[in-house]
């Protein structure tokens, strides 16, 4: 007898990424859009009132008040597996920095920091004449550097 797969998610993770993959679709925008053409063609009908503006204006809110919080759930989960995917990568190559595998727990501070080497990083492969001379801050400035004495030898050789 064949056991059923378990599915390991819980019911609101699995409900939440059904309703915003349908919140998502086409279907739900033509859904969305009949359902607001028949309130406001209904409008005649109901002389306008109160009551048939609050319709609108409650379901509205109710709606987007629920979606926020589906949506935020699905967009974290979504995030979460993008950086792990990212850290996979970075663990994996023997020539990244391993620094970076939690760079999320990082501050926002240390963030611009680890920005600025590599913009730093950035000017450096500009000056080389292959973007694959070097792969980290470090090894890139040493290149440079020992370039920089090599010419400026020849230099005052000459």
């Amino acid at each position: 007898m064949k056991k059923k797969p378990q599915n390991k998610n819980g019911f609101f993770e699995r409900f939440a990424s059904k309703v915003t993959k349908a919140a998502g679709s086409t279907n739900a925008f033509i859904g969305a859009f009949l359902l607001v053409l028949t309130w406001a063609i209904s409008g005649p009908i109901f002389d306008y009132s109160e009551t048939w503006q609050l319709v609108i204006n409650t379901g509205t809110t109710i709606i987007t008040f629920l979606m926020v919080f589906l949506i935020q759930k699905a967009q974290n989960k979504d995030s979460l597996a993008i950086q792990l995917k990212l850290n996979e990568l970075v663990a994996s190559n023997e020539l990244s920095s391993n620094s970076l595998v939690d760079i999320e727990d990082m501050t926002e501070e240390e963030m611009k920091i680890i920005q600025k080497y590599y913009r730093r990083l950035s000017e450096l492969a500009k000056k080389e004449k292959s973007i694959k001379t070097s792969h980290s801050i470090a090894e890139a400035q040493e290149l440079h550097d020992r370039k920089h004495k090599s010419n400026t030898k020849s230099k005052t050789k000459t």
